[in-house]
């Protein structure tokens, strides 16, 4: 494992609520997030790998770990981004993602990228 420092992804992410797909009596609240992925380093990287922990306001715990995203193991070269759209569901109006991608570099060093922890909100619940 390598340090991520040498490696300059930058995370960004959009949350939105879908109240078309969520139903409030069958506590189902559905988000899509939006990951932007900017390799601000200086070599062509490969996403290989997930891991997400996803906890609602009950504090119940989800772990999802997979290969790629949406299906994809993109390579983001130097100055490009990589974006894509997935989506949970949560039983509460209000939860928090984090988790971590594992990367590897076109040389073959794997290191891992920090996703910071965001809010899964429904709209005018929280300040």
């Amino acid at each position: 494992m390598e340090d991520n420092s040498l490696y300059r992804i930058q995370v960004a992410v959009h949350v939105r609520y879908l109240a078309d797909q969520s139903d409030e009596a069958d506590s189902r609240h559905v988000f899509a997030y939006t990951i932007t992925l900017t390799n601000e380093g200086e070599h062509a990287v490969q996403l290989l790998s997930r891991h997400w922990i996803i906890t609602d306001a009950n504090n119940h715990i989800q772990e999802v770990k997979g290969k790629g995203v949406v299906g994809e193991q993109p390579v983001i070269k130097p100055g490009q981004s990589f974006e894509y759209t997935s989506g949970t569901v949560l039983a509460t109006q209000v939860g928090t993602m984090s988790g971590s991608y594992q990367m590897q570099v076109v040389d073959g060093g794997e290191f891992a990228v920090a996703i910071p922890q965001f809010v899964l909100s429904v709209p005018r619940v929280l300040h």
